[in-house]
C-alpha cells in the first residue's frame, strides 16, 4: 500500500531532479544561504519522586516532545499536497549523558525517523525531509523516570543538536530537576446543612510533596455561574464571569511572595469566602496552588480581564499536622447539592374539524428555584417524549423534536432541550396536526420517561394534549 508520505517523497524527488537538470543547463547562481531550523521542546522538566498512576508522567508516557521549526507555514498545493522545503540527509543528536545517576532515560519514543542508534545515554537519529513550520516536523518523545539512585535536588540536562548540509540548526537544552516543588490540594467537602444562598468559608490549603521548597505561590479559584468570589483581598485579582455566558466561569488569582518548604503543608490565613446564588445546584468550585515565581505572575494576569481586589492581604501559614491522605492533585467540589428545580411540561386543549390542520403547543419551563446546568455531562441535553392524539397526522414538527420510529420508542416523538436550563427558562414546541378523524376527547401527552434527581415538583412533569374534549365548548 502506497502511503501519502511515500507519494510526497516521490513527487518531491522528481521535482528536485527537474530543478537539478535546469541548474545544469541554466545560468550559474550564487549559493543559497543555509535553511535556518530550530529544535523545539520544553525548557524544563520536574520529575516527581512519586508519580501517580493515570496522571501525566505515568510510566511509558514521554514528558519531553521534540520537534523542528523551519521558516514559514505549510501550504498545500491545488491538490492538497504539502511538499517539504528541504530534502537531504540530516542527523539529530540527543545527549542525556548528564542524567547518569539522576534519572532513567527511554529513547524509544523517538519515532518517525529513518533510523536511530543509541549508545548509553546518547541517541543519534537521521531523517531526510523538513517541512515549513512545525506541524510536520515531529521528532518524537523521551521518557524520564526516577530510579533508586534519584534524590531530591538532583539536576541534569538534555542537549539536542542537529547537523545537515544546507541547514543551519539552532539546538535546544532541556533542564531536568528531580523532586522540585509539587503542590497537592486539600480535598473539600460541602458543609453539613449547606444550602443555596449560603457562603462557604473554604479552607483552602496545599501540601508540597516535592523534596524541595521554593518561593512564590499563586492560588487560582474558579467557579461556575452559581458561584461568586467576593473581591475582599488586596493581593488577589478577580476576573468575573461574562453575565451573558451561562457556561462561563469566574476566577480569582491570589499571589503570595512567600517561601515554602519541601514535604510541608500550608493553608490560608483566613478561609476563602465562596458565595452561592439562590439558583445554584451542583455548581463547580475548583482551586489550585502553583509554585510560580513573582516574575511570572504578570503573564498569568494577562490571560484574563483581572481587576485588583480591595481589603487586607491574604496570607499563608504552615500547617504542622496536615494529614497527607487529605490532599490530591486536583481539587473540585460540586455544590450545593440540596437545591431543587421544577420542570413543567404542559399540553393544550382545542377543537378541530376533520381535515383541518391545527397548531398544538407543548410547553416546557423551569420554575426554579434552581437551574439545571449538567456541567459534568458537558451540556448534554435532556429529553422528553410526545404522544400525539389519535386520528391525527403530523404535518410539521418543531425544531428539537424527531420522529421516534425506532424499536423500543416510548411515544411518537422525542424532543430535546439543551442545557444549561436557567431557573426561569421557558420554551414552546409547536406541532402542526392534520385531523384525519374526529375522535371525542382524543388525548396525547408530553412526559419525561424518568424523574430526575432534584426535581422538586414531579406532579407537573407531564401535560395532556386533548382534541375535541368532551363537555368543552
Amino acid at each position: 500500500m502506497t502511503t501519502l508520505a511515500a507519494v510526497r517523497r516521490t513527487v518531491s524527488a522528481l521535482a528536485l531532479a527537474a530543478l537539478a537538470v535546469g541548474a545544469l543547463v541554466g545560468p550559474a547562481h550564487a549559493q543559497e544561504e543555509p535553511l535556518p531550523v530550530t529544535v523545539t521542546g520544553p525548557d524544563s522538566v520536574n520529575l516527581s519522586l512519586h508519580p501517580e498512576p493515570g496522571e501525566p508522567g505515568e510510566p511509558g508516557e514521554p514528558q519531553i516532545e521534540l520537534g523542528l521549526r523551519a521558516p514559514g507555514e505549510p501550504v498545500p498545493d491545488e491538490n492538497g499536497v504539502i511538499y517539504p522545503i528541504h530534502q537531504g540527509d540530516y542527523t539529530v543528536t540527543v545527549d542525556a549523558s548528564s542524567l547518569a545517576g539522576v534519572a532513567a532515560v527511554d529513547f524509544s519514543g523517538l519515532g518517525g525517523w529513518r533510523g536511530c542508534t543509541v549508545e548509553g545515554l546518547v541517541a543519534t537519529c537521521s531523517d531526510y525531509e523538513i517541512y515549513a513550520g512545525a506541524d510536520y516536523n515531529d521528532l518524537g518523545g523521551i521518557r524520564l523516570d526516577v530510579t533508586d539512585e534519584s534524590a531530591a535536588g538532583d539536576v541534569g540536562t538534555i542537549e539536542v543538536t542537529a547537523a545537515g548540509e544546507g541547514l543551519a540548526f539552532t539546538g535546544h537544552t532541556v533542564d531536568v530537576l528531580v523532586g522540585g516543588p509539587e503542590l497537592q490540594m486539600k480535598q473539600l467537602a460541602e458543609p453539613a446543612g449547606f444550602k443555596a444562598g449560603d457562603t462557604f468559608q473554604a479552607p483552602l490549603s496545599f501540601r508540597n510533596v516535592g523534596g524541595l521548597g521554593g518561593k512564590g505561590v499563586v492560588l487560582r479559584v474558579s467557579g461556575t455561574r452559581g458561584i461568586s468570589l467576593p473581591s475582599t483581598f488586596g493581593n488577589c485579582w478577580y476576573d468575573p464571569r461574562d453575565p451573558d455566558d451561562p457556561r462561563g466561569w469566574s476566577t480569582a488569582l491570589c499571589v503570595f511572595d512567600s517561601e515554602f518548604a519541601g514535604e510541608a503543608a500550608y493553608g490560608l490565613s483566613t478561609p476563602f469566602p465562596v458565595g452561592t446564588a439562590g439558583f445554584a445546584l451542583y455548581d463547580v468550585l475548583s482551586y489550585s496552588f502553583s509554585a510560580v515565581p513573582a516574575d511570572q505572575v504578570a503573564d498569568l494576569l494577562a490571560e484574563g480581564d483581572y481587576r485588583a481586589g480591595t481589603g487586607p492581604e491574604l496570607g499563608l501559614v504552615r500547617l504542622p499536622d496536615a494529614d497527607p491522605a487529605g490532599y490530591t492533585r486536583y481539587a473540585e467540589l460540586d455544590f450545593p447539592t440540596k437545591n431543587t428545580f421544577d420542570l413543567d411540561l404542559s399540553g393544550e386543549r382545542l377543537r378541530a374539524r376533520k381535515g383541518q390542520t391545527v397548531s398544538v403547543d407543548v410547553g416546557f419551563a423551569d420554575h426554579g428555584p434552581a437551574w439545571l446546568a449538567s456541567i459534568r455531562s458537558g451540556g448534554e441535553p435532556i429529553s422528553f417524549w410526545v404522544d400525539l392524539p389519535p386520528g391525527t397526522t403530523v404535518t410539521t414538527a418543531p425544531e428539537g423534536c424527531r420522529a421516534a420510529d425506532w424499536e423500543g420508542a416510548e411515544a411518537d416523538y422525542l424532543c430535546f432541550v439543551d442545557t444549561p436550563i436557567l431557573e426561569d427558562a421557558s420554551r414552546t414546541f409547536t406541532f402542526g396536526l392534520r385531523v384525519d378523524q374526529v375522535i371525542r376527547n382524543a388525548t396525547g401527552r408530553a412526559f419525561f420517561s424518568y424523574q430526575m434527581p432534584n426535581e422538586g415538583n414531579p406532579a407537573n412533569d407531564s401535560g395532556e394534549i386533548v382534541l375535541n374534549p368532551r363537555g368543552w365548548h
